[in-house]
């Protein structure tokens, strides 16, 4: 009870302090009026390609676009329903469908985790908001690839094979990042949808083991836990996109906060949700959290306050505080969640109408020990951020 309490007035400090003066119905109809035109644009210069071109990210100039297979395909289709909803411009419907359709190969990916994304953001959303009933038999054989990378001994599904790529470098056997945590509520959705439990009961196990060996003391959680997938011993305590083993990846603690809240949500088991709690109290006492709630990459990135923001990381944890927010009445959830949009809202943030590549967000970042992505628009950093309009909007309800 202490520990909840102290995330309550540490909430409470922040929003009295910051969160006055500001129309939140004003700036949230404001933000889905500019994203509308914005993504219209980036859609006609799709168009002028005569292609149907999945956009991730700004390159060297120009947009950067992916194919199927890439963990960001889902993204924007996603985005398309979110738009459909907060507009109420049906003319964004057959867009969307288009750009979920596409993706019906992806249930049969069983070489990476990162299916719950691509399938969840695109064809779950299309069965929630579209109408689209008979997208359930693509999420559920989604599902069925991804049970094929649980591994029992274990208890957890694997994220990266290790046979490819730069993951084959880093010696690891059995690699499980935080952010197989958002992949949970395919299988969730698919027991529900198939009434098979094996989905479900593999989701807890992975969320199990995950709470059990990702997180330190202070409820900062660690990027890359590799197993023994025999015997399900700990082998390594790593980072790969945060800036050391030791460190605090800002967007690995929006994985942990969104995806546990997400587990609460099935489930009802209070760990998770507790769980969820406390990481949030560690972002938010954290001495680097910038007072804007836009975090640096890392928390503990070295040359803070010269170092990049990550508007991808705030968008996650804005949209999971809505719906903590429903979980927990009085924690202040809800001003906190529209202090982090407000934030985002601003030109500091949000993009000038035509200008990144038409993405709705600027300076966001996907890797920097890789070199990758830095200070860049990135397609889940839009998604996250119409998530969050939508929920503040209105209350989630599931």
């Amino acid at each position: 009870m202490k520990k909840v309490l102290t995330v309550a007035f540490a909430v409470l400090a922040i929003c009295s302090a910051w969160g006055k003066g500001y129309d939140m119905k004003r700036i949230v109809n404001g933000d889905v009026n500019f994203s509308a035109r914005q993504y219209m644009l980036m859609e006609k210069n799709i168009a002028r390609t005569g292609k149907t071109l999945i956009p991730k990210t700004v390159k060297d100039g120009k947009v950067k676009y992916i194919p199927i297979d890439d963990w960001c395909s889902g993204f924007y289709a996603g985005s398309l329903w979110y738009l459909n909803t907060l507009t109420g411009n049906r003319a964004w419907k057959p867009l969307a469908e288009r750009y979920t359709l596409i993706l019906d190969s992806v249930k049969h990916l069983k070489w990476h985790h990162d299916v719950g994304f691509m399938i969840g953001c695109s064809y779950l959303n299309g069965y929630r908001l579209g109408g689209h009933k008979e997208y359930k038999d693509v999420i559920v054989e989604t599902a069925r690839s991804l049970c094929t990378r649980f591994r029992p001994n274990a208890g957890v599904i694997q994220s990266w094979n290790v046979d490819r790529g730069w993951q084959s470098q880093r010696g690891w056997t059995c690699p499980v990042i935080i952010d197989n945590m958002m992949n949970l509520e395919l299988l969730f959705e698919a027991t529900r949808m198939s009434g098979d439990s094996t989905f479900w009961n593999i989701a807890v196990q992975h969320a199990n083991t995950t709470m059990a060996n990702h997180f330190r003391t202070d409820y900062s959680c660690y990027h890359v836990i590799d197993y023994d997938p025999a015997t399900g011993k700990v082998l390594n305590k790593h980072t790969a996109q945060g800036y050391a083993h030791e460190t605090s990846w800002a967007r690995g603690q929006a994985w942990a906060i969104y995806g546990f809240t997400v587990c609460y949500r099935y489930t009802r088991d209070k760990r998770y949700l507790d769980l969820a709690q406390k990481v949030l109290n560690f972002i938010l006492k954290n001495k680097n959290m910038p007072k804007d709630l836009v975090p640096y990459w890392d928390y503990d990135a070295p040359n803070i306050p010269n170092e990049p923001r990550d508007a991808s990381s705030a968008a996650c944890v804005a949209s999971a505080l809505y719906e903590m927010d429903v979980y927990l009445p009085g924690n202040n959830y809800r001003s906190l969640a529209n202090r982090m949009l407000r934030s985002l809202s601003t030109p500091a943030y949000r993009a000038p109408l035509g200008k990144n590549g038409c993405f709705l967000l600027m300076h966001s970042v996907g890797s920097i020990p890789h070199n990758n992505e830095i200070d860049v628009p990135l397609n889940y950093a839009d998604y996250y951020f119409l998530e969050a309009l939508m929920r503040q909007r209105k209350a989630p309800k599931f």
